[in-house]
Parts: C-alpha cells; structure tokens; sequence
C-alpha cells in the first residue's frame, strides 16, 4: 500500500476543517521538532461536548492529512471519549501503515488535541510519550 493513499492526498489537498473559531474555547499548539510540522488546534467546547473544531499547520501530508481526518472525528464527541483516542485511531483513520520514522507526523494531531484538553481543565501539558505512548 502506498503511502500517501488517495485518501491521505485528499485530506491533504483538501483539509476538512481548516482554519480558525470565532470564539474558541480553547486554542493550542504544538511543532514536531524533528521535522519541522506544526498545528494550531482551536475547540468549541459546550458542556462537555465538542462542538466546532479548526485548525491550521504546516507539513507534511500525513500530519496534515491525520489532523483533518481526526478533525471530523473529533465533532459532537465528548470530551473524555476524545481524551482517551489512541494512537490506533489515527492509524484507522489513515488506513495505511505507519512506520517508526513517520509516527510523531501521524499522531501530532493527537498529541495537540490530548494537551489542548488538559489546558481546557487548566492541567499541565504533556510530553509526547504521555499523550500518545510513544517515546520518540
């Protein structure tokens, strides 16, 4: 299976939930500093539900591709059913295999949503092998 599966491409090409809330309730970022890919992750929060999801980043296509097909997962989701996803979601949603070398690109979405929640109950930000178990 190809990498960038036409899946992958076309989230990347055409990234579901791209750009930023008027009044999010919680804004955070976060940079693979291996590779250079970032994502701002903005959250509509309403009780415990989230509502509306944006975001925007630069990178490569998994990151980006994982951060749009993580993005229409994420709505109408509750919040503690978001705090536990795993790093096996993303790789579902991706369908395809990722390799020890991409991991930190595919699960930077998950990561930046992990610590964006932890800031919303104003907790401490975590580092990446808490957020996502892997210790790269």
């Amino acid at each position: 299976m190809d990498l960038y599966a036409e899946n992958i491409l076309d989230h990347y090409r055409h990234p579901r939930n791209s750009g930023s809330l008027t009044s999010p309730t919680i804004s955070h970022r976060e940079e693979n500093l291996s590779c250079g890919d970032d994502l701002t992750l903005e959250i509509l929060i309403d009780g415990d539900i989230i509502k509306e999801i944006a975001w925007k980043g630069s990178g490569c296509a998994i990151s980006q591709a994982a951060m749009s097909l993580l993005s229409e997962e994420l709505i109408d989701k509750k919040t503690k059913d978001a705090e536990v996803l795993s790093p096996e979601t993303v790789r579902t949603l991706l369908g395809v295999p990722i390799g020890t070398r991409r991991e930190k690109c595919a699960f930077l979405g998950l990561h930046t949503l992990k610590n964006a929640l932890l800031k919303a109950k104003n907790e401490d930000m975590q580092p990446w092998r808490k957020t996502v178990q892997i210790d790269n």
